[in-house]
C-alpha cells in the first residue's frame, strides 16, 4: 500500500477508535464506511478485522456478566454464525459491486434509528426465539457488508439489559460475528500477509484513538458526542448511496 494509504488508515481508525472510546460502540461501522470511499467493501472489512477482534475482546472480559451474556444471547450469536457463513461470497462474489450500496443504505437506517431514539421491548420469555432470527439477518447482512450492528443493535436494546452489562454484551457479540466474518475473509483469500501491515496500524491507531477518547467522554456529554456522530453516520451513508448509485448507472 501507498503511504498517503496507510496514512489515511492510521486517521480512519484514530477516528473509529475515538468514537468507541466515547460511546462505546462505532469502530467497525466508522472505519469500513469511511474507507469505502476509497476502496472496496471486502478490502475494508480485510483491514478491519484485526483491530476489531482485539478491541472486543478487550471489551468481552471488561465486566462480570459474561455468563449470563452467552446464557441469554447464544441464539442471537448462533444465528449471526449461521447467517455470515450462508452469506460467504456476497461480498466478493458477482454481487459484491451492490455492498457499498447496501453499507450505505444500513449506515443511514443505524442513523436515522439512533436518532430518534425509537425503542421496542421483547420480553424476556421470547428474547431466545426472536434472537435465532435476528441474528440469521444480522450474519446475511454482515456477510455482505461487513457491519453487524443491524438488526442485532435495536434487538440488544429491547431486550432490556443494564448499561454496563450491554457495554459487555456489545463486546461478546461483536467478537464472535467478527471472527466468524474472518473465517469469510480467509476463504475468499482476503487475508493474507498484504493485509498485516495496515492491519497492525489500524490496531495502534484505534487503540490510540480509543484512550483519548475516554478521557474526553469524562469531560464531554457522551449524548452531545453521540448526537453529532449519528448525524455524520447519516451523511456518510447517503453519499456513499449516491455515489454507489450514479457510478452503476453510468
Amino acid at each position: 500500500m501507498s503511504d498517503p494509504l496507510l496514512l489515511l488508515i492510521t486517521a480512519v481508525f484514530a477516528f473509529a477508535g475515538f468514537i468507541k472510546g466515547v460511546i462505546g460502540l462505532g469502530l467497525p461501522t466508522v472505519s469500513i464506511g469511511l474507507l469505502a470511499l476509497v476502496m472496496p467493501p471486502a478490502e475494508a472489512v480485510a483491514i478491519v478485522i484485526v483491530p476489531a477482534i482485539v478491541t472486543n475482546i478487550w471489551q468481552t472480559f471488561a465486566g462480570p456478566y459474561l455468563r449470563d451474556i452467552i446464557r441469554r444471547l447464544w441464539p442471537l450469536m448462533l444465528g449471526t454464525v449461521i447467517g455470515i457463513r450462508l452469506g460467504s461470497g456476497l461480498m466478493t462474489g458477482p454481487y459484491a459491486r451492490d455492498a457499498t450500496l447496501v453499507l450505505g443504505v444500513l449506515l443511514v437506517i443505524y442513523g436515522i434509528l439512533g436518532l430518534s431514539r425509537s425503542r421496542f421491548h421483547v420480553a424476556r420469555a421470547h428474547e431466545k426465539w426472536v434472537g435465532g432470527p435476528v441474528g440469521l439477518v444480522t450474519g446475511v447482512v454482515s456477510a455482505a457488508t461487513g457491519v453487524q450492528v443491524i438488526p442485532s443493535m435495536p434487538f440488544m436494546q429491547a431486550i432490556g439489559m443494564e448499561k454496563d452489562e450491554l457495554v459487555q454484551a456489545l463486546g461478546v457479540f461483536f467478537t464472535i460475528a467478527t471472527l466468524a466474518l474472518a473465517f469469510n475473509l480467509a476463504d475468499a483469500g482476503l487475508l493474507s500477509v498484504a493485509t498485516a501491515l495496515p492491519g497492525g496500524i489500524a490496531m495502534v491507531a484505534a487503540f490510540a484513538g480509543m484512550f483519548a477518547g475516554q478521557m474526553v467522554r469524562t469531560r464531554m456529554h457522551p449524548d452531545v458526542f453521540r448526537r453529532w456522530f449519528l448525524i455524520s453516520i447519516v451523511g456518510l451513508g447517503c453519499y456513499l448511496f449516491a455515489d454507489t448509485l450514479v457510478k452503476m448507472i453510468g
